[in-house]
């Protein structure tokens, strides 16, 4: 595949997106000029503790995609088994093709050409609805996840999912989020 047609399948699959929205996210551009850094925003998906939150988060696709996978990266602070503390993802469609080394994924698993960012976005909106605790990207996350999920595992996800409806504006990383819900921290807390 070269860059040519990598970039010519991102503007389609960017203008897919734009013509025909899917439920959960949206996605655009960083910069108009370059086609390989995207911006998404994810809704938290419905009954699930992130329910309430949108959540920015940057795809970086190689320049030989859809040969190899993007990296993806939250932007907004988020506390999940499956994404490191740098907000790095780690799902296996994002995984490089191929055989794991480590024996945890099968082949099939994990990053295929035929994928799309539509086909990324809702493997990374289940991810949110249902963790994989045996493949943890942050070990802390998971073990709350395991051991404590509707104890301190459920009051860190409440709190960042709070940080981004409670009212006010907020800061992070650079990036001013709009109040998105009058002021509920309270109720949650």
């Amino acid at each position: 595949m070269t860059e040519l047609q990598s970039a010519l399948l991102l503007r389609r699959q960017l203008a897919e997106l734009n013509k025909n929205p899917v439920e959960g996210f949206s996605a655009g551009l960083i910069d108009d000029n370059d086609l390989y850094r995207w911006e998404v925003l994810i809704i938290g998906p419905p009954d699930t503790l992130y329910e309430g939150g949108v959540f920015k988060a940057h795809l970086t696709f190689p320049k030989d995609y859809p040969l190899r996978p993007p990296k993806m990266k939250f932007i907004t602070e988020i506390w999940h088994p499956n994404v490191d503390k740098n907000g790095d993802v780690c799902i296996s469609i994002l995984h490089e093709p191929g055989e794991d080394k480590y024996g945890y994924e099968k082949p099939e698993e994990r990053w295929l050409p035929i994928h799309t960012v539509e086909t990324i976005m809702i493997s990374v909106i289940s991810m949110l609805a249902d963790p994989n605790g045996d493949s943890p990207a942050n070990v802390d996350a998971a073990k709350e996840w395991r051991e404590d999920r509707n104890g301190e595992f459920k009051r860190k996800v409440a709190r960042s999912v709070i940080s981004l409806i409670s009212g006010s504006p907020i800061e992070k990383h650079g990036t001013v989020f709009p109040a998105l819900y009058p002021p509920i921290a309270g109720l949650l807390l």
